[in-house]
């Protein structure tokens, strides 16, 4: 190949497929929108645009009891913080907030115009202006903060914003939401708040509540323009499958109205006072002048706008000896007077696109307000004993008040007098930077009282939500009364009128025939070996791996009859091929050395052929059950599955890299291979933990890599010069504890909270703050029972047990585990301390050195443990490699 130009002074050329490139640029876009723009998450019920108008218009005070502010500085703020696109976008979306035509509760209150329903444009956002509706600072963001809800770095990382809002009330379900993303859709419809919240209470008293009963207490959609719902089919299958057509009317009633200015008649005519949600009414009202030009509705003789601040009215008089319904039945068929609201009830779900029903929306959201209930006692908790250790301590010292005055008095400076509080009356630090604080005046006895008072109101606050966090059901009586007080506060009277009865229909329960079409094919019973179907062209041009065993190998034809879908029969030669020796069979045991060999062997000779010396040193061995891939992750973040049949026997070859069996272009492009497994069946509750040299951690469902092909998919995206470090198995509640070279070692919970389930497009989050010259030294996934083995560059290991690392939250700093008494120290290894294990210890001179785990006893977090490696003179520990026996997964 030709030198390339170097053009730019810098990097290079690389040549890329143009179709390749397409194809990766428009799902990443499609990915963006469908997950960053369009679709709403089903906690909060917002897109991102509206998140962060809320969330700008709090950080600006504009709350329900301040004066309205300018819209362009709303928008000004929105975009110069958070949402790095057009401010008419950003307009538009803050509109609908306002408008109570498109909003059954709208979120933002306005002063000037905001359009109409005549789809008049609102003025420019110099006009405008607004702030923040009770139902948005009461509802969805005077709970905000870091301690509530997650939040993340903006586009320039320059401002934090929230992931989501913690809502009180699902947004979702209550102003419904539009959106056309890329390839999907959602147009979820808007409902009655006292409806919605007599169906979570239902929830929460019978989470098993049959749809039936909850299609009682929900019985359809409530749109802010009224309007009438003529067929309750839509509703129930939009509400059992997700998706559902409802057919819309609009209320008309007819009226007797007097005509004419000299020569005063009566007509009948229709009045029009409600119409179908999002129906324009002045096109509608061309449409019909349009139809009456036409000669298609001849019976009308004048139609006009008599809408005013008091509501809609349009008048359709009629020609005499008209008939009224047959009018009204064209109106119907040929005007959007009677029309579909098509229903699609798709949201993210952890970042993932998924249609839910009625009941699935009302138990994701119960779910999120449970969490995020958790979350903020449990920060009201921490906040309430701090403040009564502190107010301990100002009593201890009032009660010890001529102690205190005699070592203030005595002291040279702070610093000797907080330590003499200390030593004297036993209080800690923080007690005594308090006490040094306290002015003068708390000295009295008035003050003393307000302290008591205030111990006892604490204490009694304390006691109230170790209740509610120790007693779930104390906390789901605690989200019921929340959900009472919000809707007699914000609840209001059904607009939209259902016309079917409830029990005059019964849910239709979806029909299903399941077909299972299988060809069987007879085989000798005679044999007793395994074999597969395969037909006499692939055998023949199947490649030959091992001449010596493959030759003369016993073959059997049978005919056999197969029934196309046509019902045409078709006669075809089916060969029936013993497995050849050189396959694993079940039961067969695959090793991985840590050179990267891999090859598979029987019981027995894998007890014969043990290895001797360290150059052999197992990290993988898995028996066959009934696996016919391997799966192989590399350092880029991409899965392969290896077919067994490419792994060789221990006889015939112990020399095959595994980084061999994957494509060529992966050979070609410097790839490592990370980890290798089996996936096991019935295998759905585990995830895949994936962690990146950066920090970066993600977590993936097993099921992306159950339809793996040979082309290999991507399981995270990487940044630029990132690249993926850990692999670990994970279910719900687990532990996962990341160490770093600096020594410390971060630990937290494995739940939705901490580590959300996400797609195979996503980046993941930042699991642990990497210091400057800091990485990764080890990532495990731990009970708190477990011990942890650590390890330092310069040979000095402990034993540390799990529990006394603090548990912690993803993104926080850690906990000192080791020490180091040489600057060139750091920790280079954190393994789960297994019974029977070993550990291959490789050194910066290619030494092999082999650690028995059990040799050593179990430490305390403090200290630089001992000696477990003599290391020759400027000898540093590089690696640490060792095999654990629960691989598969």
């Amino acid at each position: 190949m030709a030198k390339q130009l170097n053009l730019l002074g810098t990097g290079q050329i690389v040549p890329t497929a143009l179709h390749l490139e397409m194809e990766r640029s428009y799902l990443e876009y499609a990915m963006s929108v469908i997950v960053g723009r369009a679709l709403p998450d089903v906690r909060d019920g917002m897109k991102p645009v509206h998140r962060r108008i809320l969330y700008a218009m709090h950080e600006l005070g504009l709350t329900p009891d301040r004066p309205f502010r300018k819209c362009a500085r709303v928008v000004g703020d929105v975009l110069g913080k958070y949402h790095p696109h057009g401010d008419q976008s950003v307009y538009d979306a803050l509109v609908r907030m306002v408008q109570d035509f498109s909003c059954r509760y709208p979120l933002l209150a306005g002063h000037g115009n905001f359009g109409s329903i005549d789809n008049d444009p609102p003025a420019a956002m110099r006009y405008t202006e607004t702030r923040l509706a009770a139902i948005s600072h009461d509802g969805i963001l005077n709970e905000i903060g870091e301690a509530t809800v997650d939040f993340s770095s903006n586009f320039d990382n320059s401002q934090q914003e929230p992931v989501v809002l913690p809502v009180k009330l699902p947004i979702l379900l209550l102003n419904g939401c539009t959106g056309i993303a890329v390839g999907m859709a959602t147009n979820i419809p808007p409902h009655n708040l006292g409806e919605v919240v007599d169906g979570l209470v239902a929830l929460i008293d019978n989470p098993d509540l049959p749809d039936e009963k909850l299609w009682k207490i929900i019985p359809g959609p409530d749109f802010p323009t009224g309007g009438e719902i003529i067929d309750i089919r839509g509703i129930r299958e939009a509400y059992r499958t997700g998706r559902g057509t409802i057919p819309m009317r609009g209320v008309a009633t007819l009226e007797r109205v007097v005509v004419g200015k000299s020569r005063k008649r009566e007509r009948r005519a229709i009045i029009i006072t409600e119409l179908p949600y999002q129906v324009n009414k002045a096109a509608w009202i061309e449409k019909i002048a349009e139809l009456v030009g036409q000669g298609k509705i001849e019976e009308i003789g004048d139609i006009r706008d008599e809408s005013d601040r008091d509501g809609m009215r349009v008048v359709i008089e009629l020609k005499k000896d008209t008939n009224p319904q047959q009018v009204l039945a064209k109106l119907y068929h040929h005007t959007a007077l009677q029309s579909n609201f098509g229903a699609i009830n798709l949201a993210l779900v952890d970042n993932k696109p998924k249609e839910l029903s009625l009941k699935e929306l009302l138990q994701e959201f119960l779910k999120f307000r449970e969490e995020t209930l958790t979350r903020i006692h449990n920060h009201e908790l921490e906040q309430a004993q701090n403040k009564l250790h502190l107010v301990s301590g100002l009593l201890a010292a009032l009660a010890n008040l001529d102690t205190v005055i005699n070592i203030l008095r005595n002291a040279p400076d702070g610093t000797t007098a907080k330590q003499g509080l200390q030593t004297s009356l036993n209080i800690s630090e923080a007690q005594a930077d308090a006490i040094l604080a306290m002015p003068m005046r708390r000295l009295t006895g008035l003050e003393k009282q307000k302290l008591e008072k205030e111990a006892e109101e604490l204490t009694a606050s304390i006691t109230e939500l170790r209740k509610l966090l120790d007693d779930r059901n104390e906390l789901l009586k605690y989200l019921k009364k929340e959900l009472r007080g919000l809707k007699k506060k914000f609840g209001d009277a059904r607009r939209t009128k259902i016309i079917d009865s409830i029990e005059s229909l019964t849910p239709e329960e979806p029909k299903q025939k399941a077909t299972n079409k299988r060809t069987e094919v007879e085989v000798n019973p005679s044999r007793e070996t395994k074999k597969v179907v395969t037909t006499e062209t692939k055998i023949n041009n199947q490649p030959e791996r091992n001449p010596k065993t493959t030759t003369n190998q016993p073959i059997k034809t049978e005919k056999i009859t197969r029934k196309r879908a046509n019902n045409n029969t078709e006669d075809r030669q089916l060969t029936l091929l013993e497995l050849p020796p050189d396959r694993p069979p079940e039961g067969a045991i695959i090793e991985v050395d840590d050179r990267g060999c891999i090859y598979w062997q029987t019981v027995e000779d894998s007890d014969s052929n043990k290895p001797k010396s360290n150059q052999e040193f197992i990290v993988y061995r898995e028996t066959i059950v009934k696996q016919e891939h391997l799966i192989v992750i590399t350092n880029h973040g991409r899965a392969f599955a290896v077919g067994i049949d490419r792994i060789p026997s221990y006889n015939i070859t112990r020399d095959l890299n595994l980084l061999n069996l994957l494509p060529k272009s992966v050979q070609t492009e410097g790839k490592n291979i990370v980890t290798q497994f089996f996936i096991a069946p019935n295998n759905n509750n585990l995830d895949l933990i994936l962690l990146t040299e950066q920090g970066i951690i993600k977590r993936l469902a097993i099921e992306e890599l159950k339809e793996l092909g040979n082309r290999g998919i991507t399981l995270i995206k990487l940044k630029e010069h990132d690249r993926l470090r850990y692999v670990c198995f994970t279910e719900e509640d687990k532990e996962i504890a990341i160490a770093t070279s600096g020594g410390r070692i971060l630990r937290f919970n494995v739940n939705q909270m901490q580590i959300p389930t996400q797609g195979r497009s996503a980046q993941g989050n930042q699991a642990i703050k990497l210091r400057f010259g800091e990485d990764l030294a080890g990532c495990e996934i731990i009970n708190p029972n477990d011990n942890l083995m650590l390890l330092s560059a310069m040979g000095y290991g402990k034993c540390l047990p799990a529990s006394n690392i603090r548990l912690g939250n993803r993104n926080d700093l850690g906990t000192i585990a080791i020490q180091f008494s040489n600057k060139v120290d750091r920790l280079v290894a954190m393994k789960l301390a297994i019974k029977d294990e070993r550990i291959l210890v490789i050194s910066d001179r290619a030494r092999k050195i082999i650690i028995n785990v059990d040799a050593n006893k179990s430490e305390g977090k403090d200290g630089k443990g001992e000696t477990w490696v003599k290391l020759q003179e400027d000898e540093l520990i590089k690696l640490a490699v060792y095999r654990r026996k629960d691989q598969n997964c």
